[in-house]
């Protein structure tokens, strides 16, 4: 069965590429679409395009558009700004016959949504570090003696270290609120957050101690197949940037549980602190987090088992299993881009 898979906001993530061409063989093509030409990834796929801006009202049908002249079987996205945007889409693609492998609106909503994402740990009996969206009420909470600054200051609908900020007393609170504000509609998170600036920011308790990532992982109907964990050894601009595969049986039963309370499909990316032996659940992106390639490296393959779902083939847990005790670190490389200041190599 051939398969051509079309991979959405790619930016700098060659590395999925590289892991979906590998997937696939001879067996069909991997298509990159991001909104600049100017995209590493689009090097490593066998075709690429530039598209619209993710909320231009011509992005869905440019989209639908290419999937049916370059017979695209599935849709996966990279980012979480295009996930709520291809899920209020999903019966526009599945009517063309193809696979929209992006989980369900309400569960976007809580993802990204990081005050949402609170409501919903606080809901289901998941710890998670204390939370506000004004300013007053996290005041109130360091005269109550219920926390201590620093406090952590980032946007209510973020994603990398894009507006983070951490406040050392009330003075900084203060000022680095209005910042983040201001910064968020500089960027392309005011989408989510302009119509609700006065509570996009969110502050947040900081946590202290040993810091995880998990790949939660559920098949293309959601059911739960495993958890991988990671202890997070360094980080660069809000990514895992050198991680450890580690056996944790507690919060490999977080995973299990958060998985089937939420039915995502594929991959969720989940940041845990550990403290007091108790794991605080800190962010879940309904998405191939940064911190995926270091589970590859220890011999998981979701890419390959993304692959035989589609094709309705069986996946054994040897695809989904990590060896422990396995350290990677991400390291920088130079790739050319061709001669063009905005094209692909293909459209």
């Amino acid at each position: 069965m051939r398969l051509n898979l079309l991979l959405t906001s790619v930016g700098r993530r060659s590395y999925l590429v590289k892991y979906f061409r590998e997937a696939l063989g001879s067996e069909g093509e991997v298509h990159a679409a991001n909104s600049t030409g100017r995209t590493p990834a689009f090097a490593w796929a066998d075709k690429s395009v530039v598209t619209p801006l993710i909320h231009d009202r011509d992005y869905i049908p440019f989209l639908l558009d290419y999937c049916g002249r370059h017979g695209i079987g599935a849709i996966l996205s990279l980012f979480d700004i295009d996930l709520p945007v291809l899920a209020a889409h999903r019966k526009e693609f599945e009517d063309r016959g193809v696979r929209l492998l992006v989980s369900s609106a309400e569960v976007v909503a809580v993802c990204n949504d990081k005050w949402e994402t609170r409501r919903f740990l606080e809901a289901n009996g998941f710890p998670a570090p204390a939370a506000w969206l004004k300013k007053e009420d996290a005041l109130r909470a360091v005269r109550d003696g219920l926390v201590s600054f620093p406090l952590i200051i980032k946007p209510r609908w973020g994603m990398g270290s894009i507006a983070l900020y951490e406040a050392d007393d009330e003075r900084e609170l203060d000022v680095l609120y209005e910042k983040a504000k201001r910064d968020i509609l500089k960027t392309y998170l005011k989408y989510e957050s302009r119509e609700r600036i006065e509570e996009g920011v969110l502050i947040q308790e900081k946590l202290e101690g040993d810091e995880y990532g998990l790949d939660i992982i559920n098949d293309l109907e959601g059911e739960y197949r495993n958890t991988v964990v990671k202890l997070k050894h360094a980080m660069r601009s809000g990514e895992t940037d050198c991680a450890m595969t580690v056996e944790s049986p507690l919060l490999q039963e977080l995973g299990r549980k958060l998985a089937v309370r939420l039915r995502h499909i594929g991959n969720l990316d989940a940041d845990v602190f550990v403290r007091g032996g108790t794991p605080y659940v800190l962010d879940l992106n309904a998405r191939f987090g940064g911190g995926y390639p270091f589970s590859h490296a220890a011999g998981v393959n979701l890419p390959l088992a993304i692959v035989k779902w589609l094709k309705g083939e069986p996946v054994g847990p040897e695809l989904l299993t990590a060896r422990p005790g396995v350290t990677a670190h991400k390291d920088l490389e130079i790739t050319l881009l061709g001669g063009t200041a905005d094209g692909g190599n293909g459209g």
